[in-house]
């Protein structure tokens, strides 16, 4: 027996990763995240719509058990986890969850109140209209088909996809390194558009705007939005979109009243957003409601009490609209398949004009494909009809010939196809009547025949077939029907300015906050904690075991507290939420998302209209301003960019007219300060450059006065002439008896 050898090659370990991660990475983007802009669809539900034909559901059939679908579709198409499968197909099944449900189901298929579908042995399901619209001319040549993944069976690549499912029902998906989020819009509309688009491909971005004025939620809610915004997202393919719940008042008695919520905004789960109100409720931050209960039935109803007759609504409403998902924002990243190969961000006009160009190329296969049947059925008829004629001959020779088709071909000058049909004829079509038809069949075809000739060579009888078959969508699924009212109000201008001012009054009575004295101290480790009253450091407070005093400043509740990174960027906190003084503070990374790999290099009370120098260990630096480095969110502002294998160091006040930086070299530089940008992001400029090491320390100062070192020893101008030089320059050894850390005073 031969020895066996391993198949052993030598590779490199970065290579083999990065070759493996790329390949995982692009199955992920284009068969599971990102869907094809031509039909809207992700693989999964791409195979259980057509896996569904295949079974027979369509939308005037019975039923079936889900089970059953999501097994014929895992067997032959899509080799994945049945449950992978049954959530897809529940969430086209679902009128909250979908504008336009592509699946038609019977039993228990979820709800609002985000209670899980029924499993799917009890499930039934078929497919909706819309559905059947996207699988139309399947049968005809439409689009190309592919081998499944056990070679067994084909699938199609792409749907024919005569509804505009991509807008129409939106999409959301995460990848490796990109994402798509696409909101469902109103099919109305769409249609509108796709008709201006035919008609006139140029036609300007603000007319088409006009016709599609924003998303249609199937849940549907308040668009916040002006137009100004909503166009700007839908011209770049970026954006979002604020959504709020609708709500009435129902006057009580007694001059009491309560609101009433009849619509959530879209992917929000009612118990979820109930149980965020009682909690807000619970820690006395709606001073304003009462309370909160739910009288939904199959209609949302989620009623609100004020604590008292005199609370106006709009201020209570506008409160519950700043703390709670009664109003949420969702994204827009038009992030799609392009032609089913190259992800990539379109506009609105984009995704509307791939759909018109995918559809013109599914009218002109299926015209082909149609133009070639009909071409073979004339060539039968042609044969039938020249056997009429000679009935008795063709009999005759049927009778006596052992092999009568190569006789018959001979004979009357057949084709094989006219041989075979003619052999294959039944005696009772031997009839009179049968010729008239077969020649009425045959001026008809060809008629037909010579419409989709002429079809073929004009664009413009394409554009009006397209547009033909748009309009047979719009009247099933537009404006005037029962499923295409528009369900999302968008508010008008002019009650914006009015919303606006009702915010700015509630914010105001938010911010509202006592001004007191307090101290907030940050250790080594990062334990934040803010003490009542201005305290001086003291031995009385303690640190974790290992840790110990950093940061100690003096402030008001009423300030922000500001703080920079060595990753470039700033975060700040309100001081009246702080941590108290007990016990060791909490950690500084559970109000900002700083990396663990990052650490604080200042911290200090905002002061509007002040100037910061900030630098980096690589030698650059640039003055900002530090009301532009405000930011409120978790992930801070990057306000200086720092290069690989640096680290931001240096943050200081801006006061004086001069700039002194010093190097891990010992080596320093001074410089004016009017020769450092003031900018409000970026790399910044070299400050002082370095064969070894890197940037110590950096300050201002005003020459006249001089300069003090860390040990708080004083150096005239006189004795730093010497070092006195331009911006960028090696500068030269620190002045004699300089402190050895070699930093400048705080």
């Amino acid at each position: 027996m031969a020895d066996i050898k391993d198949d052993i090659r030598t590779e490199e370990l970065s290579k083999a990763l990065a070759e493996r991660y790329l390949a995982y990475a692009l199955s992920t983007i284009t068969q599971r995240a990102l869907p094809d802009a031509r039909d809207g669809l992700k693989p999964v539900h791409r195979r259980i719509l057509f896996g569904m034909r295949r079974l027979g559901l369509g939308p005037t059939t019975a039923p079936k058990k889900s089970a059953k679908v999501v097994g014929d579709v895992m067997g032959s198409f899509h080799p994945h986890g049945d449950q992978a499968i049954y959530d897809a197909l529940v969430r086209l099944a679902q009128d909250f969850a979908v504008r336009y449900p592509l699946v038609e189901g019977q039993g228990n298929f979820g709800n609002v109140d985000g209670d899980n579908p029924a499993a799917m042995r009890y499930t039934e399901s078929k497919l909706a209209e819309a559905a059947q619209a996207l699988l139309d001319g399947l049968d005809e040549n439409a689009v190309d088909f592919r081998a499944t993944y056990d070679g067994e069976d084909e699938e199609p690549i792409v749907l024919p996809a005569a509804f505009p499912n991509l807008l129409a029902n939106g999409s959301s998906g995460i990848a490796v390194g990109m994402a798509t989020s696409i909101p469902p819009h109103n099919l109305g509309e769409l249609c509108a558009a796709l008709v201006q688009l035919i008609e006139n491909p140029n036609i300007q971005d603000r007319t088409l705007f006009r016709l599609v004025k924003g998303p249609d939620f199937p849940t549907g809610g308040i668009l916040m939005d002006d137009a100004a915004t909503i166009a700007e997202a839908y011209k770049t393919g970026r954006g979002s979109f604020r959504i709020r719940a609708r709500w009435t008042k129902e006057e009580g008695a007694r001059g009491m009243y309560q609101l009433v919520v009849t619509e959530i905004p879209y992917q929000v789960q009612k118990s979820k957003l109930i149980a965020q109100v009682a909690e807000l409720l619970e820690q006395k931050k709606l001073p304003l409601l009462d309370d909160i209960h739910d009288e939904s039935a199959e209609d949302i109803r989620i009623v609100l009490t004020p604590k008292t007759r005199t609370v106006e609504p709009e201020l209570l409403m506008e409160q519950l609209f700043r703390q709670s998902d009664l109003e949420t924002r969702f994204p827009l990243n038009m992030n799609v398949l392009d032609k089913g190969l190259v992800p990539r961000v379109m506009s609105l006009r984009e995704v509307l004009m791939a759909f018109i160009e995918h559809r013109r190329e599914v009218l002109e296969r299926r015209s082909r494909h149609r133009l070639e049947k009909i071409a073979t059925r004339l060539e039968v008829l042609d044969g039938y009809l020249a056997v009429y004629l000679n009935l008795d001959k063709v009999i005759k020779i049927i009778r006596t010939e052992d092999e009568p088709k190569p006789k018959l071909m001979q004979a009357f000058k057949l084709t094989e196809n006219q041989a075979d049909a003619i052999l294959n004829m039944r005696l009772r079509s031997l009839r009179k009547l049968e010729e008239m038809e077969i020649r009425k069949e045959h001026a008809d075809l060809s008629a037909e025949q010579k419409d989709l000739k002429k079809l073929l060579g004009s664009q413009k009888l394409q554009s009006e077939k397209l547009i033909a078959q748009i309009g047979e969508i719009d009247a099933k699924f537009g404006l005037k029907t029962a499923i295409g009212k528009r369900r999302t109000e968008i508010v008008e201008a002019k009650f914006l300015a009015k919303i606006e001012a009702i915010s700015e009054e509630v914010a105001t009575l938010e911010t509202a906050v006592e001004k007191e004295p307090i101290t907030v101290v940050c250790s080594q480790k990062g334990w934040l904690r803010a003490f009542k009253g201005h305290q001086e450091p003291s031995d009385a407070v303690k640190y974790r075991e290992g840790d110990r005093e950093r940061f100690w400043i003096h402030a008001e509740t009423t300030d922000q507290l500001m703080m920079f990174a060595t990753d470039g960027r700033f975060f700040t906190l309100d001081c009246s939420k702080l941590p108290g003084g007990r016990g060791n503070g909490e950690a500084i990374r559970t109000f900002i998302d700083l990396p663990s790999d990052a650490d604080l290099v200042e911290m200090f009370v905002h002061s509007k209209g002040r100037k910061l120098l900030v630098a980096s260990t690589s030698g650059h630096g640039f003055i900002t301003n530090e009301d532009e480095a405000v930011a409120m969110t978790k992930n801070g502002k990057r306000v200086m960019n720092v290069k690989t294998g640096s680290e931001a160091t240096v943050c200081r006040f801006v006061d004086g007219d001069s700039i002194a930086v010093v190097g891990e070299n010992r080596k320093m530089v001074i410089f004016a300060l009017e020769e450092l940008p003031e900018m409000a992001r970026g790399q910044g400029n070299y400050l002082q450059r370095y064969k070894d090491g890197g940037l110590l320390d950096a300050t201002t100062f005003t020459w006249k006065e001089g300069l003090k070192d860390q040990n708080n020893r004083e150096f005239s101008a006189s004795e730093l002439k010497d070092w006195r030089g331009a911006r960028a320059q090696a500068g030269r050894l620190v002045p004699r008896g300089w402190a050895k850390s070699g930093k400048f005073a705080q």
